[in-house]
């Protein structure tokens, strides 16, 4: 059953974005903010699909959190879900990702809608430069900016390596850190075709200051407060 499942969601959220895609030239030249609200109509459908076909709910701790002007949000990364919902659940979003991603057809186009920042991770620092250019941009046009600052997806129970980008940028912008600690990955694996029904449960936790602070303090406090929270979980 659960096979079934998740093979009707991967084509339904197929046929849900191809038109999306097709219609990106089209949306590009709206301003940033109306082609987002736009788009996120296709992460509305996705997670709705997600709800219905797949039996995956969730719900959400810590809205009195949320940010009234831009912040630096760092989050757990444990799955494509979240790259999905936090569409929904926080303002306006901009987030990092892998340059070559906006190359793949459709979907690459839908993803430029977004706003990305996208950087070549293996430039080294000149990654690092990337961010904080195009991220004060987006912070500055009224975006958040979403960081996963393990870089990559990683299991339930595991921890990746905290890289210093997203707090880097925080500190450089003068805007505040919102960490975020979920569990997505329990019902959403990395990689996996068969996804699993289930509640995520996703946790924002305080704004983390930055002003009069070093990058690599504010990096060690959200990834405490992050691997904390996940424990808990």
């Amino acid at each position: 059953m659960a096979l079934a499942r998740s093979l009707l969601f991967t084509l339904l959220q197929g046929l849900l974005t191809l038109p999306f895609g097709l219609a990106a030239p089209f949306l590009l030249p709206l301003p940033r903010l109306a082609r987002y609200r736009i788009i996120t109509l296709w992460g509305k459908g996705v997670i709705f699909l997600a709800r219905r076909v797949l039996g995956i709910r969730h719900r959400v701790v810590g809205l009195e959190h949320l940010p009234r002007t831009p912040a630096v949000v760092l989050a757990k990364h444990q799955s494509a879900w979240e790259t999905i919902a936090f569409q929904q659940i926080f303002p306006p979003l901009s987030f990092v990702l892998k340059k070559n991603l906006l190359h793949i057809p459709f979907f690459g186009w839908g993803l430029a809608l977004f706003s990305p920042i996208a950087i070549d991770r293996g430039a080294g620092r000149e990654a690092l430069k990337q961010i904080e250019v195009q991220g004060r941009e987006r912070l500055q046009q009224g975006f958040c900016v979403l960081v996963f600052p393990e870089g990559t997806r990683v299991a339930p129970g595991e921890t990746g390596n905290y890289q210093i980008g997203g707090a880097w940028l925080a500190v450089k912008a003068g805007v505040p850190v919102l960490p975020v600690a979920h569990n997505a990955g329990r019902c959403w694996p990395k990689n996996a075709l068969i996804k699993r029904p289930g509640e995520i449960t996703v946790i924002i936790g305080p704004a983390i200051p930055t002003a009069g602070r070093k990058a690599t303090e504010v990096l060690a406090e959200t990834r405490a407060w992050i691997e904390t929270a996940m424990a808990d979980l």
